[in-house]
């Protein structure tokens, strides 16, 4: 009698296990297609690479990105700094062997290619190639400078495999 009360209490264990894992993912699927996708949330790579400027052309010669534009005033007299509202835009950063699709349209001069170069930058750009883009010549960040990487016990920090 003893061994079958404990047989049965095992089923029950399993029993709400089983229903709180059912539970759990019904929830979950719940919250996932519930999820906002408009432009003032988004979380998904794909899409970034839908709205970036000239998708197929930035996708195939660079990479989707965007493009965060901020002042920073600084007062030294009380010395104090002020950030101004950013404004962010969709761009696209281009590897450095495919800067000739820039130079082919007169987006770019000769003399920008090779000061870009000598700083050992490449080239991004925001609004459509055909429409008279801002484009300039910016600078890689590595990943050695970013503190949140270097943080013990959060996982090691993720080569930087895709160097323009």
């Amino acid at each position: 009698m003893n061994r079958r009360s404990k047989s049965s209490f095992n089923y029950a264990s399993l029993a709400i296990f089983g229903g709180v894992f059912v539970l759990g993912v019904g929830i979950g699927i719940a919250f996932s297609s519930s999820s906002n996708l408009s432009p003032q949330n988004f979380a998904s790579r794909e899409f970034l690479d839908r709205s970036a400027p000239n998708p197929e052309v930035c996708v195939q010669y660079g990479a989707s990105a965007i493009s965060i534009q901020s002042r920073i005033y600084v007062t030294l007299n009380p010395f104090n700094v002020y950030v101004g509202q950013p404004k962010m835009e969709p761009g696209c950063v281009l590897r450095r062997n495919n800067w000739a699709i820039l130079e082919r349209r007169n987006l770019i001069t000769s003399e920008q290619v090779r000061d870009c170069k000598n700083r050992l930058n490449t080239f991004g750009y925001t609004g459509e190639l055909e429409d008279n883009p801002t484009v300039e010549c910016i600078y890689q960040n590595s990943g050695e400078g970013n503190d949140f990487l270097d943080r013990p016990g959060l996982g090691a920090p993720a080569p930087e495999s895709d160097r323009f």
